[in-house]
């Protein structure tokens, strides 16, 4: 009986120490983020190299939308989330990184003008929200579609206002797109309209277009 009493008191305590990290997590997040406006987060594979085309749009995407007086936020590590910081630190604008420690990811990139670091994912997908007034997720991987798919519930649930959710590279989401449609929305599982929550565009210039219109600064 004493030893079970101990192990609960032991679980205890571990997750009390960890409720206090999950919120000094949260008050360092509102704290370095509380002078970010008109936020644009951009999501996209952290695997793509500084050759390719994609790191190249997005670095000219970012570039256009600091000059365009829009904050820039990426996760902070690399692939196409340094290209969005390295084009928006190199236009003179703000360079916003929310870095994630993962055991197999490099660190986070050169070029964010704040960082913040985190250790658990829905603190940090807060903050993502929290200080966007657009999204546009990039071609990427399962954390680029958990960050795209949690926008549109939050959006579609009404648990936030609506705001630009761009797909950026109409090839890479077209097979997507279709499906939503053959599956989803033939199946009844989603509205037409929801699809309208989206906005494919090819070119950086008219992502930012796009934003403009929706959201000027």
């Amino acid at each position: 009986m004493s030893e079970r009493q101990f192990l609960i008191d032991q679980l205890s305590m571990q997750e009390s120490w960890r409720l206090f990290r999950i919120m000094a997590e949260v008050v360092d997040g509102f704290d370095t983020m509380s002078e970010i406006r008109n936020g644009v987060s951009i999501f996209g594979s952290a695997r793509v190299t500084p050759d390719s085309e994609l790191y190249q749009d997005t670095v000219k995407l970012a570039s256009l939308l600091s000059k365009a007086g829009y904050d820039v936020i990426s996760g902070g590590g690399p692939g196409l989330m340094e290209a969005a910081n390295k084009g928006a630190k190199e236009a003179g604008g703000e360079s916003v990184g929310l870095h994630i420690e993962l055991p197999h990811e490099q660190g986070a990139n050169p070029y964010c003008t704040t960082r913040v670091d985190f250790r658990y994912f829905f603190v940090r997908k807060l903050m993502f929200v929290k200080y966007a007034t657009a999204y546009v997720a990039m071609p990427g991987g399962f954390g680029t579609l958990d960050e795209l798919s949690e926008a549109l519930v939050l959006i579609q649930t009404e648990r936030i206002k609506k705001f630009p959710i761009v797909l950026y590279d109409s090839s890479y989401w077209a097979g997507l797109i279709d499906w939503f449609k053959d599956q989803l929305i033939a199946g009844g599982f989603a509205k037409e309209h929801d699809l309208d929550l989206m906005k494919i565009c090819d070119t950086p210039e008219e992502v930012v277009s796009f934003i403009q219109e929706n959201v000027p600064c």
